[in-house]
């Protein structure tokens, strides 16, 4: 299974995603929030920053989303993206699930999964060099196509069968993780390749705690019984887990890495 881990939410954004290249972690990946109460970087700019620094990881968004932006104008986003991280770059996409983020954009809660949807059919168009209603981006030869999107979701049953079918993968949050044994299983029964689960907690110093059914789904816990769980969900059927830390020094980062 491979493992990535999310740059942090501030400080030296070039700094943390060299030190988890160079721990051997295989991506950096990015949450997009705004009017959370906390910061966040811009998950586009972000990835460009990591693209810049690191040579051979993956980058990614998890999730980036649709509903919050026009998107032609987030297409053009993806399209520089993906110009300076080239065929590492995938862009996880989502319709959205908090109405703080929306109420920032000026944008109407209840039509998130209908703008969700429209985005979904334009900006793959948009960037594969299609016209559309008067629109269109010219991509630079090198990002013509765009790159790799993976469909974020729960347990929706018809976004996880695009995923499986149209997309190049499926990504859940381990936020809500009672509900996500239900999606990997239906993905993998639809012929999904690819199934991620991001937003996993991380913190070694952590008690152990009795199993339950969310438990694989958070890492702050003794090393041992965290190499177990990581160990569950691969089991389960998981290609890739995405762990957070608040502690980006070397040191953790390496027992992070130790756990694989």
């Amino acid at each position: 299974m491979r493992v990535g881990m999310t740059l942090p939410f501030g400080g030296d954004l070039a700094l943390s995603a060299r030190r988890i290249e160079e721990a051997g972690f295989d991506g950096a990946w990015v949450f997009d929030a705004i009017n959370r109460g906390f910061p966040l970087p811009d998950p586009l700019i972000a990835l460009a920053v990591a693209g810049s620094v690191t040579r051979s990881i993956e980058l990614g968004t998890s999730v980036l989303q649709l509903g919050l932006r026009p998107p032609a104008e987030l297409a053009a986003r993806v399209m520089t993206a993906h110009l300076v991280c080239g065929s590492r770059l995938s862009v996880g996409v989502g319709a959205g699930s908090t109405e703080a983020d929306f109420r920032a954009c000026g944008v109407d809660f209840a039509e998130r999964r209908t703008r969700f949807d429209t985005a979904l059919d334009v900006i793959p168009r948009l960037l594969a060099g299609e016209e559309i209603d008067g629109v269109a981006l010219t991509p630079w030869p090198d990002t013509l196509g765009g790159p790799r999107i993976l469909i974020g979701t729960w347990a929706r049953g018809d976004l996880i069968a695009r995923a499986a079918a149209e997309f190049d993968g499926w990504i859940a949050s381990a936020a809500k993780g009672g509900r996500l044994p239900e999606g990997v299983a239906r993905y993998r029964a639809a012929g999904g390749r690819r199934a991620l689960v991001t937003n996993i907690i991380v913190d070694l110093d952590g008690p152990d705690a009795p199993a339950g059914p969310a438990a694989p789904f958070d890492l702050r816990c003794s090393p041992r019984q965290a190499r177990d769980r990581l160990k569950w969900l691969a089991d389960q059927g998981y290609d890739d887990a995405i762990l957070r830390t608040d502690d980006y020094t070397e040191r953790n980062l390496a027992a992070i890495q130790a756990l694989r």
